[in-house]
């Protein structure tokens, strides 16, 4: 049963895929004011990211990632697909952590995992790879050896949306996720890089809640945009990186380059004071 009485029936069972954070018992959200609940008493990282991946709080997006998951891609047919809210992943005490939009339809929605299987996921993480942020060059499927190093990634919606295109409520809905996770992890987090300015105008709000002190007014999104951040009580700063989508119509028509990415990342790892 779901935080605040919503039946709950995910296409793949908590526990039935290969490192699922999830189990059966897993409480699941049913609706924003169950998201609020079940994120912010979350005492564990561990315990946050497998109710997230059994949310069900938005009824369009459920119905659209299972839809998905059922109908499938051809290239995909024959492949299992999540067809769940994918959680955040990576380093559990990261110097880095990675805020985009949400996961791709036949992307994580198939995998499980942020940015994987998709070719934004291909070209992101060949750049990390190079510098220094991930042990391999791609991100094929969970359970295939990737490792984020000092490194996380999680989205501003979990579930992947139609057209790719969250609705503000929607988006609303899912922010105590990325609220609790941020406040979990941020102890040893030096830089955010937002892939795009739909990440980079709903962290705000999120910044906010987890004591960050909000510009204003908010700085522009661009790519390689900085703004230096201080969370309440905190001696340390935050570096908010602005990095442009690695998405398919912006790569290939050259707005993003892996030069152009290469250069972010470095500049993240720098900043983070990570070793070459």
């Amino acid at each position: 049963m779901a935080a605040n009485g919503e039946s709950a029936g995910p296409l793949v069972p908590p526990g039935s895929w290969p490192s699922d954070p999830a189990g059966p018992d897993t409480p699941v959200a049913g609706s924003p004011a169950g998201v609020a609940e079940l994120a912010g008493s979350a005492t564990t990282l561990d315990e946050l990211i497998a109710r997230q991946s059994v949310c069900r709080a938005c009824p369009r997006l459920v119905a659209w990632r299972e839809e998905v998951a059922v109908v499938r891609r051809r290239a995909f047919r024959n492949e299992p697909y999540w067809g769940r809210p994918v959680p955040g992943w990576g380093a559990a005490r990261p110097r880095l952590l990675i805020v985009g939009l949400a996961p791709a339809a036949h992307g994580g929605n198939r995998t499980g995992r942020v940015f994987t299987g998709d070719r934004s996921g291909d070209f992101l993480f060949a750049s990390l790879y190079r510098c220094g942020l991930a042990e391999k060059p791609d991100s094929v499927a969970a359970g295939d050896g990737q490792r984020l190093i000092d490194t996380r990634m999680a989205a501003v919606v979990r579930c992947a949306p139609p057209d790719n295109k969250p609705e503000p409520s929607e988006r609303d809905a899912c922010a105590p996720w990325l609220v609790a996770e941020l406040g979990i992890v941020a102890a040893d987090m030096r830089v955010i890089v937002c892939l795009g300015g739909y990440a980079w105008q709903a962290l705000w709000p999120v910044l906010g809640h987890c004591g960050f002190a909000v510009p204003r007014p908010r700085p522009a999104f661009g790519h390689g945009a900085e703004v230096r951040l201080r969370r309440t009580g905190e001696a340390d700063e935050v570096l908010l990186l602005g990095c442009y989508h690695p998405s398919q119509q912006n790569t290939f028509t050259g707005r993003v380059t892996p030069p152009m990415l290469d250069a972010i990342f470095t500049r993240a790892r720098a900043y983070s004071g990570l070793e070459t």
